[in-house]
């Protein structure tokens, strides 16, 4: 489970964000291209770009449903 105390600095505020477990593997950044980057040295990813729209929130649910590390959380904003 993400430790909203662990957010990633790169993190915009809002309702999702990525913890310091991530690994790296891209799953996040795959599944939800509009709303998350791989840091510049890519060991981690992070929210840069919280959903604005349906398509973007199911992407953002997808990938933290699917993140093998749990690494991805929701604060509920």
């Amino acid at each position: 489970m993400a430790d909203p105390n662990s957010k990633n600095p790169e993190n915009v505020p809002g309702k999702f964000y990525v913890d310091n477990t991530c690994s790296g593997c891209q799953v996040c950044v795959s599944t939800a291209p509009d709303n998350f980057k791989m840091s510049d040295d890519e060991e981690y990813a992070y929210v840069y770009k919280q959903p604005e729209n349906d398509d973007e929130l199911d992407a953002c649910q997808e990938a933290m449903d699917n993140c093998p590390e749990e690494s991805i959380g929701d604060d509920g904003e």
